[in-house]
């Protein structure tokens, strides 16, 4: 089976490890990297032996599929540019900072015969899979996902660079038509908001609460999810999850019964490009398609358009 020829735009704090994937994969072979810090580009391209490039236009002739790791604001354009040229394309998360621009990459892929994927690579954390199944109706979601405050993401709203993993999560889940919104946030260090709260109501009675925050002293990454039969608790850092189901002794009395699930410690963005080179070789869809990505973009922007509000 011939290996894909692989290439990474952007080699910064993620997207470097996107090029050490690659460099290992049995399925890929990293042919090289794209930077606008040349020096950088030099240093991951020399560590794993592949070349570096220029211009967009000479990377794009040697490589089948390409992982984008700028910054938010670029994806948009980049994504565009790798796709007219019909590669398969992963991005970060988000697709881009517009719904438009979103929908535009979706029909462009489309019509060109790619792949798109989006990096929400919360999805393929381990716990992930052991979780979902216990999921069955949920009522109510509770989400924290914060952390320490640092420069990188900080070019869009913690909405789109934190809040957009949870967003995901819980579209992921089905819950329905959006039937309102109410959002509250705050401008801290950066130019746009640091921290939000929003409570989103879904047509069909699911209540979905997410909390949001780059300014936090310590990272969270949490969840509670409420449904008729009991609670389950995933906490994404310690890959850990409880699932508590309700129980009726046999004098009617209702107990909870706990369940303690722990998962392994796989690299989720192992995991996230090895289910994108089998989506291409599949010539199927991925977990996390552009279709997911640009629903998480829009309800993002619903919870932002809350916020200028709330004021």
């Amino acid at each position: 089976m011939t290996k894909l020829r692989a290439g990474v735009i952007g080699v910064g704090h993620l997207g470097q490890h996107h090029a050490r994937l690659y460099a290992s994969s049995p399925d890929a072979t990293l042919v090289g990297v794209l930077d606008q810090d040349s020096e950088r580009a030099s240093v991951i391209a020399q560590k794993y032996h592949a070349q570096v490039f220029r211009s967009l236009p000479d990377f794009l002739q040697q490589v089948d599929v390409v992982s984008i790791a700028v910054p938010t604001s670029g994806h948009y354009s980049v994504a565009k540019g790798c796709l007219k040229a019909g590669k398969h394309v992963l991005v970060e998360k988000p697709i881009s900072v517009l719904s438009s621009e979103a929908q535009e990459l979706v029909g462009l892929a489309s019509r060109q015969g790619c792949t798109l994927q989006v990096g929400h690579s919360e999805r393929f954390n381990p716990i992930m899979p052991l979780m979902r199944p216990h999921v069955h109706a949920p009522i109510f979601f509770e989400c924290h996902r914060l952390s320490t405050y640092g420069e990188r993401g900080t070019d869009v709203d913690v909405v789109l660079d934190l809040m957009i993993h949870d967003i995901d999560l819980v579209l992921s889940y089905n819950p329905g038509p959006v039937e309102t919104v109410w959002a509250t946030g705050g401008v801290l260090l950066s130019s746009t908001n640091d921290v939000a709260n929003v409570r989103i109501q879904f047509k069909e009675g699911c209540v979905a609460q997410l909390t949001a925050s780059r300014i936090s002293p310590k990272a969270m990454r949490q969840w509670r999810v409420f449904q008729p039969e009991g609670c389950i608790t995933i906490d994404f850092q310690s890959r850990r999850g409880v699932v508590a189901r309700k129980s009726v002794a046999s004098g009617g009395k209702a107990t909870m019964v706990m369940e303690e699930i722990q998962a392994g410690d796989a690299e989720p963005l192992k995991l996230q490009l090895e289910s994108f080179l089998s989506a291409i070789r599949e010539q199927s869809r991925p977990v996390v398609s552009g279709e997911d990505g640009a629903a998480a973009v829009e309800l993002a922007h619903r919870v932002m358009a809350a916020m200028k509000v709330a004021g």
